[in-house]
């Protein structure tokens, strides 16, 4: 006979503690209260994308789009959107326009879009090939998706994993294994992805995460927060208000984009934190998200203020690259290359911050972070 021992340690859920067997006694499946649950788009450019739905009990839910590179598309806390979607929405791969600008048409925003594999940035020429912008991976459907679930002690985990390959007959041949997984209660994303070059040759790689915090986590007078220890200006265009970077302002009229590379710190190890605060969300109450990473595995972070009407987003981009293009990183001997074999392994936690005893701990971690200065 077998006797299951049920654990003490207790998740906190809806205000309460409970142990797994409690919540177990209050319902007939775990789905009712966390669960990740495939589905496919309909209507329009988006028919058949495939997604899957992600609902933690925690108030975190958001939409992974299996079908157009393993992104984030919408994501709410309590019903408070975290992400700005594009007038786009989800187009399906096949609408992908690789030439020029063409990846606008199709970037739908959402918490996440992966820029990358081979290349990311701005479109170019770069050993007599024509580039478009940021890259093939956000347009690639993934394939062996597996959604499932399980406990581990008195934890309870639902993820999503898929396998997203960018290759060409003489060419590059890389896969990205990415797996996007969160706890019953718990208001944190957790990003675990692998890029490995299945080639015989040196291939390029770039890789950038695009997150794109809206409304109403982006407001007026909401607040980027980094360790940045100095930064520089993308263009000329981003001169323009430098000092406030990190200030937002309610939708400007004719707003034009302003981009800054940022030089930030981080603890002995590597990792590091940044994030976006509304502090008078809600009468006071306060909302805001991290993103917290390594430097040691992504050294570049780039941050896109778009405050202009429609198009209200800032993006926290934490890159192993700059966004002028690989022909300028190739020049300036910063771009990236794996061997025939070789992986490289990246790791991103985001967190919902839902009050103001909250923010102000992560406020203090920032703060600590910067103090504590390493260059990497």
């Amino acid at each position: 006979m077998i006797l299951l021992e049920w654990g003490w340690v207790t998740v906190e859920l809806y205000g309460k503690q409970y142990t797994r067997k409690e919540i177990l006694e209050h319902v007939g499946d775990i789905s009712q209260l966390c669960y990740a649950k495939p589905v496919k788009l309909s209507g329009g450019k988006q028919a058949d994308v495939d997604a899957v739905l992600v609902n933690n009990g925690s108030g975190l839910s958001f939409v992974v789009l299996s079908g157009r590179g393993m992104g984030i598309g919408n994501a709410d806390f309590k019903g408070n959107s975290l992400a700005w979607i594009s007038s786009t929405k989800e187009v399906a791969s096949t609408y992908y326009e690789p030439a020029g600008q063409g990846w606008f048409r199709g970037f739908y925003g959402g918490l996440l879009t992966t820029c990358g594999l081979s290349y990311m940035g701005a479109s170019c020429e770069d050993n007599g090939e024509k580039l478009g912008l940021h890259g093939r991976v956000s347009y690639i459907p993934a394939n062996n998706v597996w959604v499932d679930s399980k406990w581990d002690g008195d934890d309870y985990w639902v993820w999503v994993q898929g396998k997203i390959r960018e290759t060409t007959v003489f060419g590059e041949n890389l896969i990205l294994t990415r797996r996007i997984s969160v706890k019953l209660g718990e208001s944190k994303i957790f990003i675990e992805d692998t890029v490995e070059n299945l080639g015989f040759e040196k291939t390029e790689h770039m890789i950038l995460y695009h997150f794109n915090m809206g409304f109403p986590l982006l407001d007026k007078e909401s607040e980027f927060l980094s360790p940045t220890i100095s930064y520089m200006l993308r263009d000329k265009e981003s001169a323009k208000g430098q000092r406030d970077y990190h200030k937002v302002s309610a939708p400007i009229a004719g707003f034009e984009e302003k981009v800054y590379y940022h030089e930030i710190s981080s603890l002995i190890g590597g990792s590091t934190k940044v994030a976006l605060i509304n502090h008078k969300f809600n009468n006071g109450e306060g909302l805001g998200l991290y993103i917290a990473y390594s430097k040691k595995e992504l050294p570049n972070l780039v941050q896109w203020k778009m405050t202009g009407q429609g198009h209200y987003v800032m993006g926290i981009e934490p890159a192993n690259a700059w966004v002028g293009g690989r022909d300028k990183a190739r020049k300036d001997g910063s771009l990236k290359f794996l061997q025939p074999g070789e992986k490289r392994h990246y790791h991103l936690e985001l967190g919902v911050l839902s009050s103001q005893k909250e923010i102000e701990g992560v406020i203090r971690e920032i703060q600590d972070i910067k103090g504590n200065y390493n260059k990497i």
